[in-house]
C-alpha cells in the first residue's frame, strides 16, 4: 500500500494546480459548472463512466475494475462559501463574496488524484469505484438531490469521504464510530404584538422584550431539559425588530440554528422550543409563530466502516497517523444523506502547515483559512487505499 503514497506524491503538482484553479474561481450552491468542467478536464482520457442529473451540476464517475465484485463510493464536495477572502494568497478568489473557506477545492483535487491512481490500477481492482463530485454541500442539500436524481443507483456497498481540517495536526487522520457531526436545523420565531408610540408602551404590546425573554429562556431550557449524553446546541444569531427609535413595532423575529446528535433529540428539541416560545408570548398577551427549516440529518458513521478505515490508515501511513475522536463535532455535513442509506464513514485530515502550531491556525469558514497543500497527496492515497482494500476484503 505504500506505493499508493508514492503515486499520490508524484501527482501532487497537478493536484496543487487544480486546487488553485478551483480556489481562484469559486462557485456557490447546487450549480458549479466551471468547477465541473475543470474536473472533467483533469480526468479526461481515463476509463470512467460519467453520470449527471437535472438538479445539480454534480458528477459521478465510475471506474469498473477487472473483477465484477463489490462497489465503493468516494465523495468530494465542490461548492464555496458566500464570504470575502482575506488570505492574501497569490491564488485568492477572483469572485467577490465567494471563497473556498471549507476546503472543498482540496477535496475535489484529492478525489481527482484518487481517480487517476486507481485508473492506472484498474485491472487490479476487485470491483467498481464511483467518484462523487458533489456541489451544494454548504446548506444546499446537494447530496440529497444527487440521490433523488438516481446518480448513486444502484447504491454502493460502502461510502467514504475525507474532509480537511486546517486547525489539526498536519497529516493526521481522525474519525469515530456513531455520530460524527450534528443535524442542523433552522428556527424562526415571529412574536406578534401591537405597535405604538415608544413613549406610551402601555398603549401597545411591545414584542421586543418578549423576544428577548424568549432568547434568554431558550438557553435555560436547553441546559435543564437536554442531557449532556445526548446534547443539543441552540443559538439565536439574528433578531429583527423595528424601524426607528420612537416606534414600538408590531412584530419581532428571531432566527437561529439547532444542532443535535440523534433523531430523537432533534424532534424533542423542536417540540420543546415551540412550546416555550408560544407559552412566553401567551403569558404576555401576545402570540408567537414558530417555524423550523429542516437541515442536514446527523452524520452517523458505521462502526465497521470506521474500524476498517482505522486499519487502512495505519497500514498505509503508520500507527501515528490515526486518532480516534473522543466526541462528535456540532458542525453538520450533507454526506449524512449518503450515510443514511449506505454503510460508511467520513474522516478528517489535518491540514495545518507542517511544523506550525496547529492550535493557532484559522479554522474552517474563516476568511483567513489556509491549508498545507502537501497533505492532498496523503488524502488522495487514503481515498485510493480505502477503495482498493474494501473491494478486495470488504469491512473485514
Amino acid at each position: 500500500m505504500t506505493t499508493l503514497v508514492a503515486d499520490a506524491e508524484a501527482l501532487l503538482p497537478d493536484l496543487v494546480t487544480l486546487r488553485r484553479a478551483i480556489h481562484q474561481d469559486p462557485e456557490l450552491g447546487l450549480h458549479n459548472p466551471r468547477t465541473a468542467a475543470k474536473i472533467r478536464a483533469a480526468l479526461a482520457g481515463l476509463p470512467l463512466e460519467w453520470r449527471e442529473g437535472p438538479s445539480t451540476s454534480g458528477l459521478v464517475a465510475t471506474l469498473r475494475g477487472g473483477a465484477n465484485g463489490r462497489t465503493v463510493l468516494l465523495r468530494g464536495d465542490s461548492d464555496a462559501l458566500p464570504m470575502q477572502e482575506d488570505t492574501g494568497l497569490d491564488f485568492s478568489s477572483k469572485t467577490p463574496g465567494a471563497m473556498h473557506a471549507c476546503g472543498h477545492d482540496s477535496h475535489v483535487a484529492m478525489l481527482v488524484g484518487a481517480a487517476r491512481i486507481l485508473s492506472a490500477r484498474r485491472d487490479e481492482l476487485a470491483g467498481s469505484v464511483s467518484f462523487m463530485f458533489q456541489p451544494g454541500e454548504e446548506g444546499h442539500h446537494g447530496a440529497r438531490f444527487m440521490l433523488v436524481d438516481g446518480l448513486l443507483d444502484p447504491l454502493p456497498d460502502a461510502a467514504f469521504a475525507l474532509h480537511i481540517m486546517p486547525n489539526a495536526p498536519h497529516g493526521l487522520v481522525c474519525g469515530r464510530a456513531g455520530p460524527l457531526m450534528a443535524s442542523a436545523d433552522k428556527i424562526r420565531v415571529t412574536v406578534n404584538g401591537r405597535g405604538g408610540h415608544a413613549s406610551m408602551p402601555h398603549d401597545a404590546l411591545d414584542p421586543v422584550p418578549i423576544a428577548a425573554e424568549i432568547i434568554l429562556a431558550i438557553h435555560t431550557w436547553v441546559t435543564r431539559n437536554v442531557s449532556i449524553a445526548d446534547p443539543a446546541v441552540v443559538t439565536i444569531g439574528e433578531l429583527k425588530a423595528g424601524s426607528t427609535d420612537n416606534v414600538i413595532p408590531e412584530t419581532a423575529m428571531l432566527f437561529g440554528t439547532i444542532r443535535t446528535l440523534s433523531a430523537r433529540q432533534r424532534s424533542a428539541v423542536q417540540a420543546g422550543l415551540k412550546r416555550l416560545a408560544e407559552g412566553i408570548a401567551d403569558a404576555h398577551g401576545a402570540s408567537a409563530t414558530v417555524a423550523f427549516q429542516q437541515g442536514f440529518p446527523v452524520t452517523v458513521c458505521d462502526a465497521d466502516a470506521v474500524a476498517f478505515g482505522e486499519r487502512t490508515v495505519r497500514a498505509l501511513l503508520g500507527d501515528e497517523a490515526w486518532v480516534t475522536l473522543g466526541s462528535p463535532m456540532m458542525g453538520a455535513e450533507d454526506f449524512s444523506y449518503v450515510l443514511e442509506k449506505v454503510p460508511g464513514a467520513m474522516f478528517f485530515l489535518g491540514a495545518s502547515h507542517e511544523g506550525a502550531d496547529w492550535r493557532s491556525c484559522c479554522a474552517l469558514h474563516s476568511n483567513r483559512m489556509v491549508l498545507d497543500e502537501a497533505v492532498m497527496a496523503r488524502g488522495a492515497a487514503v481515498h485510493a487505499a480505502l477503495a482498493t482494500r474494501f473491494l478486495a476484503e470488504g469491512f473485514g
